[in-house]
C-alpha cells in the first residue's frame, strides 16, 4: 500500500501516481465535468446529474467542511499529467442519521478514471493519514446497492460490512461498511 506524505495540515497527500489536494476556485470545471456523466452519478444520492451551478455549491460545500471539521474531501489529480480524475475524502454523513455520529470516506471519478486502481490508491493515502494524524477511531462507508465496484474498494480498504438500511431521503437501500482505526 503506497504511504502518504503529508505537507503541513494535509494540505495534500502524494502517492505514486496522484495528488490529493484542497480544492480550488478553479476545479470547478472539472468536477462540473465529472458530476455530468450519468454513469458516475447514477449511484449518488438519487442518481441526476449535476449541472455546474450546483457543482458550484457543492464545491463551497467541501471547502467550508474542511474549515469546520479540519479534514475533509480532497481533489484527485494525475500527478503525471494535472487531470482532475475526480475525488476522495472524509465527509459527515448526516444523510444517514442512524450512523451520526461518524465520518465517511468516499470517492468519486469520472468515468475516464474507473479501472485504474485510482480510488483504491487514493482511498488507502486517506486512511493512512487517517490512522496517522486525525485521531479518529473510526470510518464508514456508504454502498449504495448495486455499486459493485465501489464495495470492492471498501473491501480492499479491510472495511467490514456493519448493516443494511434505507437512505431516508432517497429509498435507497444501502449497505454501511466499517473499519477501526
Amino acid at each position: 500500500m503506497p504511504g502518504p506524505t503529508s505537507s503541513g495540515d494535509a494540505a495534500s497527500l502524494r502517492t505514486p501516481r496522484l495528488l490529493l489536494r484542497r480544492w480550488q476556485d478553479e476545479d470547478l470545471d472539472g468536477l462540473a465535468a465529472v458530476n455530468a456523466q450519468p454513469e458516475v452519478m447514477r449511484y449518488i444520492h438519487d442518481g441526476r446529474t449535476l449541472d455546474r451551478a450546483a457543482t458550484a455549491e457543492r464545491l463551497a460545500i467541501y471547502q467550508r467542511h474542511w474549515d469546520e471539521y479540519g479534514f475533509g474531501l480532497y481533489a484527485v489529480e494525475l500527478r503525471e499529467t494535472g487531470e482532475l480524475a475526480g475525488f476522495t475524502g472524509l465527509a459527515t454523513p448526516t444523510f444517514l442519521p442512524e450512523i451520526m455520529p461518524a465520518v465517511e470516506i468516499g470517492w468519486r471519478f469520472g468515468r475516464a478514471y474507473w479501472g485504474r486502481g485510482l480510488a483504491t490508491e487514493a482511498a488507502q493515502a486517506v486512511v493512512a493519514h487517517t490512522r496517522a494524524e486525525l485521531g479518529l477511531r473510526r470510518l464508514v462507508s456508504i454502498h449504495v446497492v448495486g455499486n459493485e465496484a465501489s464495495a470492492r474498494v471498501m473491501v480492499k480498504l479491510g472495511m467490514s460490512l456493519e448493516r443494511e438500511t434505507v437512505q431516508p431521503d432517497t429509498g435507497r437501500r444501502v449497505r454501511v461498511y466499517a473499519m477501526d482505526l
